[in-house]
């Protein structure tokens, strides 16, 4: 999220009103751009959200976890 073609994507985001920000006041730390043209800021390391999706197309059923953080869900 550092580099500047990413920093301007996102600010090219925010004024098309396309930026979906769920970081809830932490520190961003994945940017996920959607087919849709969406931009998505997480809180989530990639690796994290990479490892929930493969559970989810598994059908398993996920359990909250604890941030990696602040030990929040």
């Amino acid at each position: 999220p550092n580099s500047a073609p990413t920093k301007r994507a996102i600010q090219e985001g925010k004024n098309k009103g396309l930026l979906i920000d769920m970081t809830n006041g932490r520190r961003t730390k994945a940017v996920i751009f959607t087919d849709s043209g969406h931009i998505v800021l997480a809180a989530l390391a990639p690796e994290t959200i990479t490892g929930r999706l493969q559970v989810t197309r598994r059908g398993s059923v996920l359990k909250p976890e604890q941030d990696d953080e602040k030990g929040e869900l």
